[in-house]
Protein backbone atom coordinates (compact mmCIF):
# COMPACT_ATOMS: atom_id res chain seq x y z
CA UNK A 1 0.00 0.00 0.00
CA UNK A 2 0.86 3.46 -0.49
CA UNK A 3 1.54 5.99 2.23
CA UNK A 4 -1.59 7.91 3.28
CA UNK A 5 -0.81 11.42 1.71
CA UNK A 6 -2.72 13.61 3.98
CA UNK A 7 -5.13 14.81 1.48
CA UNK A 8 -9.25 14.26 1.74
CA UNK A 9 -8.81 14.70 5.28
CA UNK A 10 -12.17 14.11 7.59
CA UNK A 11 -13.43 11.95 10.62
CA UNK A 12 -13.31 8.67 8.63
CA UNK A 13 -9.39 9.11 8.05
CA UNK A 14 -8.22 11.56 10.92
CA UNK A 15 -6.51 8.52 12.50
CA UNK A 16 -4.17 7.64 9.51
CA UNK A 17 -0.05 8.48 10.00
CA UNK A 18 1.05 10.10 6.65
CA UNK A 19 4.95 11.74 6.06
CA UNK A 20 3.03 14.81 4.88
CA UNK A 21 4.52 17.34 6.31
CA UNK A 22 2.34 20.46 7.96
CA UNK A 23 3.36 24.23 7.10
CA UNK A 24 2.34 27.56 8.30
CA UNK A 25 3.04 30.74 6.83
CA UNK A 26 1.60 34.38 8.71
CA UNK A 27 2.89 37.60 9.10
CA UNK A 28 5.14 35.70 11.90
CA UNK A 29 6.44 33.26 9.43
CA UNK A 30 6.50 34.63 5.93
CA UNK A 31 8.12 31.61 4.42
CA UNK A 32 6.43 28.73 6.38
CA UNK A 33 10.17 27.58 7.12
CA UNK A 34 10.63 24.98 9.27
CA UNK A 35 11.62 26.23 12.69
CA UNK A 36 11.17 29.77 11.56
CA UNK A 37 8.04 31.41 13.25
CA UNK A 38 8.05 34.04 16.02
CA UNK A 39 11.96 35.51 15.36
CA UNK A 40 10.65 38.69 13.85
CA UNK A 41 11.99 42.00 15.49
CA UNK A 42 10.04 44.11 13.32
CA UNK A 43 6.45 44.80 12.90
CA UNK A 44 3.21 46.01 13.60
CA UNK A 45 3.30 45.12 16.95
CA UNK A 46 7.17 45.76 17.79
CA UNK A 47 5.55 49.15 19.62
CA UNK A 48 3.09 46.81 21.95
CA UNK A 49 5.97 44.32 22.90
CA UNK A 50 8.57 46.77 23.75
CA UNK A 51 9.16 45.50 27.10
CA UNK A 52 9.17 42.03 26.02
CA UNK A 53 11.09 41.73 23.21
CA UNK A 54 11.53 39.10 20.25
CA UNK A 55 9.09 35.97 20.23
CA UNK A 56 6.11 38.30 21.83
CA UNK A 57 4.16 39.10 18.66
CA UNK A 58 5.97 41.82 17.07
CA UNK A 59 4.76 40.52 13.46
CA UNK A 60 0.85 39.74 13.64
CA UNK A 61 -0.35 41.37 10.35
CA UNK A 62 1.08 43.76 7.48
CA UNK A 63 0.35 47.32 6.57
CA UNK A 64 -0.88 47.26 2.56
CA UNK A 65 -0.49 50.30 0.70
CA UNK A 66 -2.34 51.92 -1.59
CA UNK A 67 -2.56 50.73 -4.82
CA UNK A 68 -0.40 47.83 -4.43
CA UNK A 69 -0.07 44.60 -4.66
CA UNK A 70 1.42 42.07 -1.52
CA UNK A 71 2.63 38.83 -1.65
CA UNK A 72 0.78 36.77 1.31
CA UNK A 73 2.44 33.50 0.19
CA UNK A 74 4.82 31.61 -1.53
CA UNK A 75 5.01 27.94 -1.95
CA UNK A 76 7.19 24.99 -3.72
CA UNK A 77 5.39 21.87 -3.71
CA UNK A 78 3.80 19.54 -4.31
CA UNK A 79 1.15 20.15 -1.91
CA UNK A 80 -2.08 21.45 -0.70
CA UNK A 81 -3.17 24.61 0.92
CA UNK A 82 -5.83 23.19 3.64
CA UNK A 83 -7.35 26.16 5.81
CA UNK A 84 -7.32 29.79 5.18
CA UNK A 85 -7.71 33.08 8.32
CA UNK A 86 -7.50 35.92 7.45
CA UNK A 87 -9.32 39.21 8.79
CA UNK A 88 -9.60 43.22 7.71
CA UNK A 89 -12.09 45.90 8.71
CA UNK A 90 -15.15 45.46 6.34
CA UNK A 91 -14.10 49.01 4.60
CA UNK A 92 -11.66 46.48 2.16
CA UNK A 93 -13.98 43.85 1.31
CA UNK A 94 -14.28 44.69 -2.00
CA UNK A 95 -11.23 47.01 -2.52
CA UNK A 96 -8.67 43.83 -1.67
CA UNK A 97 -8.45 41.25 -4.74
CA UNK A 98 -7.72 38.12 -3.39
CA UNK A 99 -5.80 35.88 -6.25
CA UNK A 100 -4.13 32.55 -6.52
CA UNK A 101 -1.83 31.17 -8.75
CA UNK A 102 -0.82 27.24 -9.47
CA UNK A 103 2.44 25.67 -10.67
CA UNK A 104 4.02 29.02 -12.21
CA UNK A 105 1.31 30.44 -14.36
CA UNK A 106 0.50 33.93 -14.72
CA UNK A 107 -2.86 34.15 -14.99
CA UNK A 108 -4.88 33.17 -11.76
CA UNK A 109 -7.08 31.03 -11.15
CA UNK A 110 -8.74 32.71 -8.45
CA UNK A 111 -9.77 36.54 -8.54
CA UNK A 112 -12.16 37.71 -5.96
CA UNK A 113 -12.75 40.27 -3.73
CA UNK A 114 -11.83 39.42 -0.09
CA UNK A 115 -14.89 39.32 1.10
CA UNK A 116 -16.96 37.76 -1.39
CA UNK A 117 -14.47 35.36 -1.18
CA UNK A 118 -16.01 34.70 2.26
CA UNK A 119 -19.57 35.47 1.94
CA UNK A 120 -19.26 38.63 3.07
CA UNK A 121 -19.97 40.52 -0.25
CA UNK A 122 -22.03 43.35 1.12
CA UNK A 123 -19.14 44.19 3.88
CA UNK A 124 -21.34 44.08 6.45
CA UNK A 125 -19.89 41.75 8.84
CA UNK A 126 -22.28 38.08 8.57
CA UNK A 127 -21.24 34.68 10.40
CA UNK A 128 -21.42 31.35 8.11
CA UNK A 129 -21.56 28.07 9.66
CA UNK A 130 -20.49 25.75 6.94
CA UNK A 131 -17.98 23.04 6.37
CA UNK A 132 -16.21 25.02 3.00
CA UNK A 133 -16.49 28.48 4.66
CA UNK A 134 -17.01 29.59 8.36
CA UNK A 135 -16.88 33.22 9.74
CA UNK A 136 -17.06 33.77 13.08
CA UNK A 137 -17.48 36.78 14.92
CA UNK A 138 -16.32 39.40 14.92
CA UNK A 139 -15.05 39.41 10.96
CA UNK A 140 -12.55 36.08 11.30
CA UNK A 141 -12.50 34.76 7.97
CA UNK A 142 -11.55 31.03 7.51
CA UNK A 143 -11.75 28.55 3.96
CA UNK A 144 -11.13 24.64 4.06
CA UNK A 145 -11.28 24.27 0.23
CA UNK A 146 -8.88 21.47 -0.60
CA UNK A 147 -6.56 23.52 -2.94
CA UNK A 148 -3.63 21.15 -4.40
CA UNK A 149 -0.55 22.22 -6.42
CA UNK A 150 1.98 20.18 -7.86
CA UNK A 151 4.73 22.11 -8.59
CA UNK A 152 3.93 25.83 -6.80
CA UNK A 153 1.31 28.22 -5.38
CA UNK A 154 1.41 31.90 -5.08
CA UNK A 155 -1.15 34.20 -3.05
CA UNK A 156 -1.60 37.89 -3.34
CA UNK A 157 -3.57 40.45 -1.96
CA UNK A 158 -4.11 43.69 -4.20
CA UNK A 159 -5.22 46.87 -2.65
CA UNK A 160 -6.81 49.36 -4.87
CA UNK A 161 -8.36 51.32 -2.57
CA UNK A 162 -6.24 54.96 -1.93
CA UNK A 163 -5.68 54.12 1.83
CA UNK A 164 -2.93 51.72 3.41
CA UNK A 165 -5.15 49.05 5.30
CA UNK A 166 -3.91 46.32 7.86
CA UNK A 167 -4.34 42.67 6.83
CA UNK A 168 -4.21 39.68 9.51
CA UNK A 169 -3.74 36.19 7.79
CA UNK A 170 -2.56 32.47 7.94
CA UNK A 171 -2.13 30.22 5.50
CA UNK A 172 -1.88 26.40 6.50
CA UNK A 173 -1.02 23.80 3.66
CA UNK A 174 0.70 20.51 4.05
CA UNK A 175 3.81 19.32 1.62
CA UNK A 176 2.79 15.83 -0.03
CA UNK A 177 2.63 13.59 -2.94
CA UNK A 178 -0.48 14.79 -5.18
CA UNK A 179 -2.52 12.36 -6.93
CA UNK A 180 -2.36 12.84 -11.18
CA UNK A 181 -6.07 13.17 -11.32
CA UNK A 182 -6.30 15.97 -8.72
CA UNK A 183 -8.01 19.45 -10.29
CA UNK A 184 -6.93 22.87 -9.32
CA UNK A 185 -8.84 24.92 -7.78
CA UNK A 186 -10.66 28.55 -9.24
CA UNK A 187 -12.71 30.85 -8.06
CA UNK A 188 -13.90 33.59 -10.06
CA UNK A 189 -16.13 36.60 -9.43
CA UNK A 190 -18.94 38.88 -11.54
CA UNK A 191 -21.31 41.57 -11.36
CA UNK A 192 -24.40 43.09 -12.82
CA UNK A 193 -25.54 46.07 -11.43
CA UNK A 194 -28.01 46.24 -12.82
CA UNK A 195 -28.69 43.18 -14.88
CA UNK A 196 -30.13 44.79 -18.19
CA UNK A 197 -33.97 44.23 -18.47
CA UNK A 198 -34.82 40.36 -19.81
CA UNK A 199 -31.12 39.28 -19.56
CA UNK A 200 -29.64 36.96 -17.45
CA UNK A 201 -26.33 37.14 -14.95
CA UNK A 202 -23.80 34.68 -15.93
CA UNK A 203 -22.00 33.78 -13.29
CA UNK A 204 -19.65 31.42 -15.17
CA UNK A 205 -18.65 31.19 -19.15
CA UNK A 206 -15.44 30.17 -21.01
CA UNK A 207 -14.56 26.92 -18.95
CA UNK A 208 -12.41 24.79 -20.82
CA UNK A 209 -11.28 21.08 -19.82
CA UNK A 210 -12.48 18.30 -17.19
CA UNK A 211 -13.68 19.46 -13.89
CA UNK A 212 -16.53 19.66 -11.50
CA UNK A 213 -18.39 23.12 -10.00
CA UNK A 214 -18.59 23.33 -6.33
CA UNK A 215 -19.97 26.44 -5.06
CA UNK A 216 -22.44 29.45 -5.59
CA UNK A 217 -22.13 32.55 -2.89
CA UNK A 218 -24.37 35.12 -4.37
CA UNK A 219 -24.82 38.87 -3.09
CA UNK A 220 -27.91 40.19 -4.24
CA UNK A 221 -29.70 43.74 -4.02
CA UNK A 222 -33.19 43.81 -4.91
CA UNK A 223 -34.78 46.73 -6.73
CA UNK A 224 -38.22 46.18 -7.03
CA UNK A 225 -40.96 45.85 -4.26
CA UNK A 226 -41.95 42.25 -3.67
CA UNK A 227 -40.82 38.69 -4.28
CA UNK A 228 -36.80 39.31 -6.21
CA UNK A 229 -36.10 34.90 -6.28
CA UNK A 230 -38.51 32.95 -9.15
CA UNK A 231 -35.83 32.83 -11.43
CA UNK A 232 -33.96 29.85 -12.50
CA UNK A 233 -30.58 28.79 -12.09
CA UNK A 234 -29.29 26.47 -15.36
CA UNK A 235 -26.05 24.54 -15.74
CA UNK A 236 -25.09 24.36 -20.00
CA UNK A 237 -22.66 20.86 -19.67
CA UNK A 238 -20.48 19.59 -22.61
CA UNK A 239 -21.43 21.74 -25.66
CA UNK A 240 -24.95 22.48 -24.14
CA UNK A 241 -26.14 25.38 -26.30
CA UNK A 242 -29.76 26.78 -25.82
CA UNK A 243 -31.10 24.57 -23.56
CA UNK A 244 -29.05 23.65 -20.06
CA UNK A 245 -28.86 19.92 -18.82
CA UNK A 246 -29.37 20.96 -15.50
CA UNK A 247 -32.38 23.98 -14.96
CA UNK A 248 -33.29 24.59 -11.18
CA UNK A 249 -36.41 25.58 -10.23
CA UNK A 250 -36.20 28.73 -8.36
CA UNK A 251 -33.36 31.50 -6.59
CA UNK A 252 -34.49 30.22 -3.39
CA UNK A 253 -34.77 26.15 -3.95
CA UNK A 254 -31.57 26.14 -5.32
CA UNK A 255 -30.16 27.42 -2.00
CA UNK A 256 -31.75 24.99 -0.16
CA UNK A 257 -35.05 26.61 0.85
CA UNK A 258 -38.71 27.11 0.12
CA UNK A 259 -41.75 29.62 -0.17
CA UNK A 260 -39.83 32.53 -0.62
CA UNK A 261 -37.91 31.80 2.64
CA UNK A 262 -40.89 33.82 4.41
CA UNK A 263 -41.67 32.55 7.76
CA UNK A 264 -45.30 32.68 9.14
CA UNK A 265 -44.38 36.40 10.74
CA UNK A 266 -43.75 37.92 7.82
CA UNK A 267 -40.05 38.11 7.98
CA UNK A 268 -37.44 36.16 5.65
CA UNK A 269 -35.90 33.11 7.17
CA UNK A 270 -32.54 33.51 7.68
CA UNK A 271 -30.38 29.78 7.69
CA UNK A 272 -26.58 29.14 7.56
CA UNK A 273 -26.39 25.06 7.46
CA UNK A 274 -23.09 22.94 6.14
CA UNK A 275 -23.82 23.27 2.62
CA UNK A 276 -26.78 25.97 1.93
CA UNK A 277 -27.55 28.99 3.14
CA UNK A 278 -29.19 32.07 3.13
CA UNK A 279 -27.39 33.87 5.63
CA UNK A 280 -27.82 37.52 5.34
CA UNK A 281 -30.55 40.00 4.94
CA UNK A 282 -29.94 43.70 4.92
CA UNK A 283 -33.34 45.36 5.72
CA UNK A 284 -34.03 49.44 4.53
CA UNK A 285 -33.79 51.55 7.48
CA UNK A 286 -36.32 54.35 6.49
CA UNK A 287 -33.85 56.83 4.83
CA UNK A 288 -30.58 55.91 3.14
CA UNK A 289 -30.78 52.55 3.24
CA UNK A 290 -33.08 52.42 0.39
CA UNK A 291 -32.94 48.54 -0.89
CA UNK A 292 -32.94 45.15 0.74
CA UNK A 293 -29.10 42.92 0.15
CA UNK A 294 -29.20 39.67 0.47
CA UNK A 295 -26.42 36.81 1.31
CA UNK A 296 -26.91 33.37 -0.03
CA UNK A 297 -24.20 29.80 -0.55
CA UNK A 298 -24.89 26.19 -1.91
CA UNK A 299 -21.93 24.11 -1.85
CA UNK A 300 -22.00 21.22 -4.02
CA UNK A 301 -19.70 19.30 -1.93
CA UNK A 302 -21.60 15.89 -2.05
CA UNK A 303 -23.06 17.03 -5.08
CA UNK A 304 -20.37 18.57 -7.33
CA UNK A 305 -21.58 19.41 -10.95
CA UNK A 306 -19.18 16.95 -13.36
CA UNK A 307 -18.00 18.36 -17.02
CA UNK A 308 -15.95 16.95 -19.04
CA UNK A 309 -15.21 19.97 -21.92
CA UNK A 310 -17.18 22.87 -20.73
CA UNK A 311 -19.34 25.03 -18.30
CA UNK A 312 -21.52 27.92 -18.26
CA UNK A 313 -23.93 28.69 -15.57
CA UNK A 314 -26.28 31.89 -15.53
CA UNK A 315 -29.26 32.78 -13.40
CA UNK A 316 -32.61 34.84 -13.99
CA UNK A 317 -33.82 37.70 -12.27
CA UNK A 318 -37.92 37.17 -11.68
CA UNK A 319 -40.58 38.73 -9.63
CA UNK A 320 -44.23 39.50 -10.03
CA UNK A 321 -46.10 41.73 -12.25
CA UNK A 322 -49.92 42.23 -12.37
CA UNK A 323 -52.36 39.42 -13.34
CA UNK A 324 -50.26 36.82 -12.21
CA UNK A 325 -47.03 37.52 -14.38
CA UNK A 326 -43.05 36.85 -13.99
CA UNK A 327 -41.43 40.27 -13.67
CA UNK A 328 -37.81 40.55 -15.13
CA UNK A 329 -35.95 42.20 -12.71
CA UNK A 330 -32.85 45.17 -12.71
CA UNK A 331 -31.00 43.80 -9.61
CA UNK A 332 -27.37 44.35 -8.72
CA UNK A 333 -26.59 40.50 -8.54
CA UNK A 334 -22.08 39.97 -7.62
CA UNK A 335 -21.34 36.16 -7.78
CA UNK A 336 -18.68 33.76 -6.42
CA UNK A 337 -18.17 30.72 -8.20
CA UNK A 338 -15.94 27.89 -7.06
CA UNK A 339 -15.01 24.92 -8.89
CA UNK A 340 -12.03 22.58 -9.94
CA UNK A 341 -10.94 21.87 -13.01
CA UNK A 342 -8.03 20.02 -15.14
CA UNK A 343 -5.41 22.07 -17.13
CA UNK A 344 -5.30 24.58 -19.21
CA UNK A 345 -6.81 26.77 -17.15
CA UNK A 346 -9.18 29.31 -17.38
CA UNK A 347 -8.56 32.76 -18.90
CA UNK A 348 -10.50 35.20 -16.49
CA UNK A 349 -13.14 38.17 -18.14
CA UNK A 350 -11.37 41.69 -16.58
CA UNK A 351 -11.78 42.02 -13.12
CA UNK A 352 -14.00 46.00 -13.54
CA UNK A 353 -12.22 48.98 -11.39
CA UNK A 354 -12.65 50.34 -8.11
CA UNK A 355 -16.46 52.13 -8.87
CA UNK A 356 -17.62 49.07 -10.42
CA UNK A 357 -16.30 47.13 -7.40
CA UNK A 358 -17.66 49.00 -4.74
CA UNK A 359 -20.95 48.68 -2.38
CA UNK A 360 -22.91 52.01 -2.03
Amino acid sequence: MQPFNGLGMGMGNLSRLSPAKTRSISAENFTGDKGKGGMATEGTGKDFARDLGQGWKISPSVHIPANTTFTVAEIEGPGAIQHIWMTSFPTTWRTWILRMYWDGEDKPSVEVPLGDFFCNGWCERSNVISLPVAVNPAGGFNCYWEMPFKKSAKITMENRSNETAILFYQIDYTLTEVPEDAGYFHAQWRRSNPLPYKEVHTLLDGVQGQGHYVGTYLAWQSNNNGWFGEGEIKFYLDGDEEYPTICGTGTEDYFGGAWNWEQPQGEYGIYSTPFLGMHQVIKPDGLYRSQQRFGMYRWHVLDPIRFEQDLRVTIQALGWRSEGRYLPLKDDIASTVFWYQSKPFTNFPPLPGKDELEVI
